[in-house]
């Protein structure tokens, strides 16, 4: 039997002998968190709905392309391929359309080529950042995220840009 495959019901196990140990009901705290969690659940789930049905109306509408041609020459300046563009806009917004954009680049550029380089660097280095802020802040309810979503921007299109440099100092072009 593989050892990773016994760590969760391991560090489970601890966590009821500690609780046992320490006289905590453990089921009844068992079912509390449940109940927070469905509870937070109800109140980010409208905030989700809205962000995965607009990102859908953006894809659909034919925006994301015309975007996508309007920032090519601003990313060729900044050495990040054009054709990472629409990777670059849904990918703020929404985890699966940017697994699937970074799926579509790669089936048209291959896996190995520069492109298909650069997208999965920038899948693995930047993070879905409306779709974190909706999740967390709504499950705190903070309304007014203040300079988050600027800051976090601004942290999203340096891992972009850092992406395509790394491959780059990596692989080459």
């Amino acid at each position: 039997m593989n050892l990773s495959a016994l760590v969760l019901p391991s560090l489970l196990s601890l966590a009821a002998v500690w609780g046992m140990g320490r006289r905590v009901n453990v089921f009844g705290a068992l079912t509390h968190g449940a109940e927070e969690g469905l509870t937070v659940l109800l109140r980010v789930l409208p905030a989700l709905v809205g962000l995965l049905t607009a990102v859908s109306m953006f894809r659909a509408s034919g925006a994301m392309e015309v975007l996508s041609g309007l920032c090519a020459p601003v990313l060729e300046a900044l050495g990040i391929p054009p054709e990472t563009a629409a990777l670059m806009l849904i990918r703020p917004v929404s985890g699966s359309g940017a697994l699937a954009v970074g799926t579509d680049l790669m089936h048209a550029y291959g896996p190995d080529s520069y492109i298909g380089r650069v997208a999965a660097v920038m899948l693995g280095s930047t993070e879905t950042t409306f779709y974190t802020i909706a999740v967390y802040f709504g499950s705190a309810g903070i309304v007014r995220t203040r300079h988050a979503v600027p800051a976090a921007l601004a942290a999203d299109l340096a891992g972009f840009a850092a992406s395509a440099l790394a491959v780059r100092l990596v692989f080459g072009t």
